[in-house]
């Protein structure tokens, strides 16, 4: 069976419970804790995720003096209206990098960044 090439994401952050609202609040899901994080990990938050799903699953992480702030990687999370995700960035913190555009046959992007800098993309096909 072909899959995609990502198969699991982690973006690392300072303070948990900032991130989880901007999360939560742009993206309007919910975020679970994961009981046992593993080493080093402090806290983890799961994005929603299916099992036999399409697309990759991953997580918030946060790790006694980890990394933060991004740092060139951006994760796509896909939207059915890219605009509106992004226009809830700055009231949950965030910020808009990018307003929606075109990426032709592809759909569109936005570009937003969260409370601890990293950079996030927002895709959808309308």
């Amino acid at each position: 069976m072909q899959r995609n090439p990502v198969g699991w994401f982690e973006i690392y952050v300072k303070d948990m419970d900032r991130a989880v609202k901007f999360y939560q609040g742009v993206l309007g899901t919910k975020l679970d804790k994961l009981d046992q994080p593993g080493p080093g990990i402090a806290d983890m938050r799961t994005f929603p995720m299916q099992r036999d799903g399409t697309g990759a699953a991953g997580a918030l992480a946060k790790m006694e003096n980890g990394p933060s702030g991004g740092n060139g990687t951006i994760v796509y999370f896909t939207c059915d209206d890219c605009a509106v995700e992004s226009k809830r960035a700055p009231s949950n913190g965030g910020k808009i990098m990018k307003e929606k555009s075109s990426i032709g046959q592809y759909g569109y992007i936005a570009i937003v960044s969260d409370p601890d800098g990293n950079t996030i993309g927002l895709h959808s096909m309308h």
